[in-house]
């Protein structure tokens, strides 16, 4: 296969070849050209989604889970770093026309709370970090455990461990080579989190300067799935039982794309993803992108947090000499109208080209 046009991030207008589903510079003879014009992309990455959670609540079967990885290649992401999954779809690894999925185990929670039935839920949180280093040992070296949730005790959001346990969890995990991540909304859990040595933070809604500086000082990323943020007020109004707790999500809410422009502005890496499963549909990483933009980071920036700086951070090539030919390509240039991203003209996933993504395409 030969393809030409603009590559990113370079901004070079290059010939591509692929030879057994590789990148090479040199060309291939007797290559049939897929493209000789447009922009070529790196394959984009969804860096917190959940393959096998169905829409709406649930375990999906295997093949509603094959249907959710084909949404995810039609939208162009074709690494998925899977943020926590109740059923093991590993069964995925062995199809070539479905994204890598990069899996950081089952969620670590505490009893009632969390999503019943999604996580692992530990009587004893002396128990997190043995384990954390039994997911470490299972995943594709991440681990997810839960930083808050709701303390209807209190009618509010909780951190779930001690400063001590994360601190052994997470040394744990460091210790099998694996990162550690959390889903944390509230404000209360960060300090602990971050202090602790924890590698990445899914939502981070609550986020201040003091700890933006934290994440910064100690190389911390955010994942901040603004897609997802924008159910809290559907939440709130979901949680009229525990209105200081409803008023606290809405304001997460209310804030959050200041919340990203100041971590943003401060240097916290940042990378996109969309939270896809139970409430986001899959297949929605153009809308991501598009509100990372919204957010403060300019439109090469929010592609780059979904696409190059995304793969190098997880430990995948982009577009270079013998890397898996996975790539996206468009029409126009994606960086001059971000929804341009909804409708790639190509994809190609371990060199066999998929035909993009139709705009009225349903996900699943």
């Amino acid at each position: 296969m030969h393809l030409r046009g603009v590559v990113l991030p370079d901004d070079e207008v290059r010939d591509l070849w692929v030879r057994d589903g590789r990148i090479s510079f040199e060309p291939v003879r007797d290559a049939e050209t897929l493209c000789d014009t447009g922009w070529i992309v790196p394959g984009l990455v969804d860096a917190h989604c959940h393959v096998g959670i169905r829409y709406g609540g649930g375990h999906e079967d295997r093949a509603g889970a094959v249907a959710q990885a084909e949404t995810e290649r039609d939208a162009g992401a074709l690494l998925l770093r899977d943020a926590g999954s109740p059923i093991d779809t590993r069964f995925i690894d062995d199809r070539d026309d479905l994204p890598r999925i990069i899996r950081a185990g089952r969620h670590i929670a505490r009893p009632k709370r969390y999503i019943r039935e999604l996580g692992i839920e530990l009587d004893d949180e002396r128990d997190l970090p043995r384990i954390v280093a039994d997911q470490a040992r299972r995943g594709d070296g991440w681990v997810k455990i839960v930083g808050d949730w709701i303390d209807r005790s209190v009618g509010d959001l909780r951190p779930l461990w001690s400063d001590a346990i994360l601190k052994e969890a997470i040394d744990a995990a460091h210790r099998e080579g694996a990162r550690v991540t959390a889903h944390v909304f509230g404000e209360d859990a960060l300090p602990g989190l971050i202090e602790s040595g924890i590698d990445c933070l899914e939502h981070g809604t609550g986020l201040t300067d003091d700890t933006i500086a934290l994440m910064v000082a100690h190389g911390t990323a955010l994942v901040p799935t603004l897609v997802n943020i924008d159910t809290f007020p559907d939440i709130a109004s979901g949680a009229t039982k525990y209105p200081t707790y409803a008023a606290h999500m809405r304001d997460l809410h209310r804030r959050v794309r200041d919340t990203v422009a100041d971590a943003h502005d401060a240097g916290v890496p940042i990378y996109t993803g969309t939270d896809a499963g139970g409430s986001i549909r899959h297949g929605r990483i153009a809308d991501e992108i598009q509100a990372l933009a919204n957010a403060g980071l300019t439109p090469h920036e929010a592609l780059g947090a979904s696409s190059w700086n995304a793969r190098t951070w997880l430990g995948h090539p982009g577009l270079e000499p013998d890397a898996p030919a996975d790539l996206v390509v468009y029409q126009s240039d994606p960086r001059t109208d971000l929804a341009t991203l909804a409708t790639p003209t190509h994809v190609v996933l371990r060199g066999h080209p998929y035909p993009g993504r139709d705009p009225v395409t349903t996900h699943r």
